[in-house]
């Protein structure tokens, strides 16, 4: 089926299903005032004039006017913009590219795909604006803070093949971090945990008696007086494992400003970034059946004193 909206600088339509009144409560007598309501960070008048230039559209791709009468269960696409959006100094890197995939490099602070206050900044964003792919999907993720390797599909009729890798788990993921030396530990070892989603929405946390359901080899590169580079291999893929993992064996990766204490802080420092990397990964590929082996060209920081 035809998107209602075509991808617009790198970016594609969102959608909105209009939500059932009940109780007396929500009664929008247009679109545009549940729009209003739903989008209270946009003014008003831009949301009109977003819509008087045909930015949203229903399921036929028509446009929909202000004035239009508010019915439950229709769909509306439009174009999410954000006019404040950070300008982040760091150039994503292509490191591989064939007719199936591009592998990418991301450097820290970049996020792989649109949320919260970044659009236009993301890694997706800029390399479908780059290469001019449209059907460009991520197989996988990794967070913002984290630089290194990012692989996206180029086929919507092979992305499911790839991105089941993941959830298979037969791809071999390796990570380099900067971390605290600890002389307690023997080296290398494998750590296991029972890792869940916290209280606080950023944050995941262990239980303590529960079947490990995360797990992680990790062996020691080099030791720099009380700081140590380590290759991290994840043998699952929980939200902020390795962060995790490592402030729980009291060694947080440097700059963690979540793990083991969340730090809140007015400004985000673009100088200090986790020093956490993506370096390798390699899986045997579902469609051409061949081994792929990728190598990130970052490099981390490292401790800047002893």
């Amino acid at each position: 089926m035809k998107r209602p909206l075509p991808v617009r600088d790198g970016v594609g339509p969102s959608v909105i299903v209009l939500p059932e009144v009940s109780d007396g409560a929500g009664l929008w007598p247009t679109i545009l005032d549940f729009l209003d309501e739903r989008f209270p960070r946009v003014d008003r008048a831009e949301i009109v004039a977003r819509m008087r230039r045909g930015d949203v559209r229903n399921v036929y791709g028509e446009p929909v006017p202000p004035t239009t009468p508010y019915q439950p269960h229709q769909k509306l696409y439009y174009y999410r913009e954000i006019t404040d959006e950070p300008k982040l100094p760091f150039a994503e890197a292509i490191v591989f590219e064939d007719e199936l995939l591009v592998v990418a490099d991301k450097p820290h602070f970049l996020p792989v795909t649109p949320g919260g206050r970044f659009l236009q900044e993301t890694l997706l964003v800029r390399l479908k604006r780059r290469l001019g792919i449209d059907t460009l999907a991520p197989m996988h993720r990794i967070d913002r803070e984290t630089a290194g390797l990012v692989l996206f599909t180029k086929q919507p009729a092979t992305r499911g093949a790839y991105q089941s890798l993941f959830e298979q788990r037969v791809v071999e993921k390796c990570y380099e971090a900067w971390a605290r030396w600890s002389d307690e530990l023997a080296l290398p070892m494998v750590y296991r945990s029972f890792l869940q989603q916290s209280e606080h929405f950023m944050r995941m946390r262990e239980v303590a008696g529960r079947e490990p359901n995360s797990e992680t080899a990790i062996t020691l590169i080099e030791r720099r007086g009380f700081r140590a580079r380590y290759q991290l291999s994840p043998r699952t893929g929980k939200k902020h494992q390795l962060r995790l993992h490592m402030a729980a064996l009291g060694m947080p990766i440097l700059n963690d400003q979540i793990y083991p204490v969340h730090v809140t802080v007015d400004e985000e420092d673009l100088t200090s970034p986790l020093q956490l990397l993506a370096k390798s990964i390699a899986f045997t590929d579902p469609v051409t059946g061949q081994p792929r082996h990728y190598v990130s060209r970052l490099e981390l920081a490292g401790p800047m004193r002893d």
